[in-house]
């Protein structure tokens, strides 16, 4: 059986981190494993508290889950302080992790912004050089690569220019579009497409979440990045297209819309 770990934050709603993660893990039929970097009080109105990980104790977490049950793919999503992504750089470096995708989460969905400079700049010098894949949606790639993002044209100049300091391949999500929902995914001047309508449905609660932890258990599974991004990017628009709708806001997806 194949096996993916996810290192990210504790959503207490279910919606979102290492809850929608291991849903999502668990429904591509592959053992799910979990390093939780934080606490969060949140439901599908908003995030009301945090309370970070120690760090030593993130680095034992690791440690627990690579000797003994070491993942074929690893998703990496809320870090949220420079010690943090220092400690899990290390670690990976350490037990030779390979099919790493990060999904830097830095930016909120009202627009705050989650990381301070310090940690910004670990995450941009640490930890995304370690990555396989990395999925900003379009406010955290204007944050990576210094200007505003409009066109699906902007979206291929900034991931040209993310691409000028990060070997891996660039999955910049279109979400933030006003007329389509299209992702680009970039690698080394090589520019590939994945058109995608605007689905109507305001319940997107953990769909970053969702979408980089899909890609994982695609790649541990063996596909490629681009036919594992393909097949995320179908799951994804199943979980959407299911029409759940829980909570006073903006509700989950429904995880299990393939089984």
């Amino acid at each position: 059986m194949k096996k993916v770990l996810t290192i990210a934050g504790s959503d207490c709603s279910g919606g979102a981190g290492i809850q929608a993660d291991i849903k999502t893990i668990t429904a591509h039929k592959i053992y799910a494993m979990s390093v939780i970097t934080a606490l969060t009080a949140q439901n599908t109105t908003g995030v009301y508290g945090v309370v970070e990980t120690d760090v030593e104790f993130v680095g034992k977490q690791i440690d627990c889950v690579m000797t003994d049950i070491f993942p074929d793919a690893i998703k990496i999503g809320m870090v949220s302080s420079t010690e943090i992504i220092c400690k899990i750089v290390d670690k990976l470096k350490e037990y030779h992790a390979e099919n790493v995708v990060v999904d830097p989460v830095m930016v909120s969905t009202s627009g705050s912004k989650l990381l301070s400079d310090s940690a910004v700049n670990a995450l941009v010098t640490k930890l995304l050089p370690v990555a396989s894949v990395i999925t900003p949606n379009i406010p955290e790639a204007e944050c990576l690569c210094g200007f505003k993002i409009n066109t699906r044209d902007d979206m291929v100049k900034s991931a040209a220019k993310i691409g000028e300091n990060y070997e891996g391949y660039i999955l910049i999500k279109g979400g933030h579009l006003t007329d389509t929902a299209d992702d680009l995914l970039y690698h080394h001047g090589n520019v590939t497409w994945f058109d995608c309508p605007k689905i109507n449905n305001k319940n997107t609660h953990g769909t970053g979440c969702t979408l980089s932890s899909a890609i994982a258990c695609n790649i541990a599974g063996g596909y490629s990045i681009k036919e594992s991004v393909k097949k995320a990017k179908s799951y994804i628009t199943c979980a959407l297209n299911a029409d759940l709708d829980l909570g006073k806001g903006s509700g989950p997806l429904n995880h299990c819309c393939n089984l």
